[in-house]
């Protein structure tokens, strides 16, 4: 019992984490994930980073289903700081967009910070729309080789801009998360979380969505 004393703090910050923002009234819908990801450490401060997804989604009325695909470059400017963007193309049954992002990490311990700022060109809009994204993450190991960890995260979306009538400005979207990364063979982890989103509307019910999400990653 006592070699899972140090683990009660993290525990109690995890579970503060991802527990869920309460609505007046919201509507529900299911989905699940699968991502591919890639990662080419170039040199000592960069790395190369690729990846998919797929996206299956009960409600067509957001679109349907979705795919991702991104590519990005961080480079690492302090032993705890790294700087880095890229780009990312996302098509649906109604729309695709194309999306260019810069973003800062910051970690510590367990701990890892992301700010990431998008901008976003729909093919049904005009103008881009621009995003800011906040996530804090703890990546917490469970045994003595490091073979299991929990992961746990919390990400706030901001519209920082309206470009169509039914857009949200300011606090858009959050999600929480919660799950088990294990490595499955050399370089290779499998990701298995829950994701809970919720999508802040005004004058109409948040939409609420569960999702299980795998991630596949390789490191080359």
């Amino acid at each position: 019992m006592h070699r899972f004393a140090p683990l009660r703090p993290y525990a109690i910050m995890l579970l503060t984490m991802v527990t869920p923002a309460t609505a007046m009234a919201t509507d529900s819908e299911s989905q699940a994930w699968l991502t591919e990801q890639v990662s080419i450490r170039i040199d000592e401060a960069n790395i190369l980073t690729v990846d998919s997804s797929q996206r299956l989604r009960s409600d067509g009325k957001s679109g349907g289903e979705q795919f991702l695909a991104r590519i990005g470059l961080d480079h690492a400017i302090a032993p705890h700081l790294q700087l880095g963007g890229g780009m990312a193309y996302l098509t649906s049954e109604v729309d695709q967009e194309l999306r260019l992002y810069q973003q800062a990490i910051v970690t510590s311990g367990v701990w890892l910070s992301r700010t990431r700022l998008e901008q976003r060109f729909f093919s049904t809009a005009d103008d881009p729309s621009w995003r800011l994204r906040q996530r804090m993450q703890a990546n917490v190991p469970v045994d003595g080789r490091k073979q299991w960890t929990i992961v746990a995260a919390t990400e706030f979306f901001f519209h920082l801009n309206r470009v169509r009538p039914s857009d949200k400005s300011g606090l858009a979207m959050m999600r929480n998360q919660i799950g088990l990364r294990h490595p499955i063979a050399k370089a290779l982890d499998a990701q298995l979380l829950y994701m809970r989103q919720q999508n802040f509307r005004d004058g109409r019910p948040d939409i609420v969505s569960h999702i299980p999400w795998l991630t596949l990653s390789w490191r080359l």
